[in-house]
């Protein structure tokens, strides 16, 4: 994708949602955490099936420890990985109780420094928690800027930090929502659905497709 298309694709992407938003569903930053950590390998929609189930029982740290592995892998068990994510996630509420006073750190080496929490994950937290202009590369991410030729890259650290070159400032912020939202429901992985794409006109693939 040549540079002065970069400003009309992401334009175009901001005048079909505004105000993008993930699809986890969480009321405060611990929740969107707690959330984003059980959400690798596994679907949004499984994630808020589960976390509809924990959240109204337990919603903080402190209340996540008290209900103890068992209980917490009760509430996880239609999500892939359970028992690992359960037990991650206990000994991240265990971390944030007894460094961070039971509040979710602001910085990436903080959040990183929590089990089952990597770079995306940290990511995630600090764009969609506390709106800085990072971003989270995760499969959609991936595939979006390499088909489209946005930010080419061979792994998601490549892919990343060529976003954070090429993605014009004003859309920084939101640019990780719209990416994902684009290859979950336009640029699917099998089959993308170029007809009924609004930024086919600056994507690199298009030519590749009948």
């Amino acid at each position: 994708m040549k540079r002065d298309a970069i400003a009309p694709f992401f334009a175009t992407l901001h005048a079909s949602n505004p105000l993008p938003v993930t699809e986890l569903e969480y009321t405060s930053v611990f929740e969107l955490l707690a959330a984003v950590l059980l959400s690798a390998q596994a679907t949004d929609v499984s994630v808020n099936k589960a976390t509809r189930r924990l959240f109204p029982v337990a919603n903080t740290p402190p209340k996540i420890l008290a209900l103890g592995l068992e209980r917490l892998e009760g509430h996880l068990k239609t999500i892939g990985l359970y028992r690992n994510k359960a037990k991650n996630l206990l000994q991240t509420c265990q971390i944030l109780v007894d460094q961070h006073a039971g509040q979710v750190p602001r910085t990436r080496e903080a959040l990183q420094a929590l089990p089952g929490v990597g770079r995306k994950t940290a990511n995630v937290v600090l764009n969609s928690a506390y709106g800085e202009a990072v971003m989270a590369v995760d499969t959609h991410i991936f595939r979006v800027s390499n088909r489209t030729g946005l930010a080419p890259g061979k792994n998601v650290d490549e892919v990343e930090a060529r976003l954070m070159k090429r993605v014009p400032p004003e859309y920084l912020v939101n640019a990780h929502h719209w990416l994902i939202l684009h290859g979950r429901y336009v640029c699917q992985a099998r089959q993308p659905l170029c007809g009924q794409c609004g930024v086919r006109q600056w994507c690199s693939f298009k030519d590749k497709t009948s």
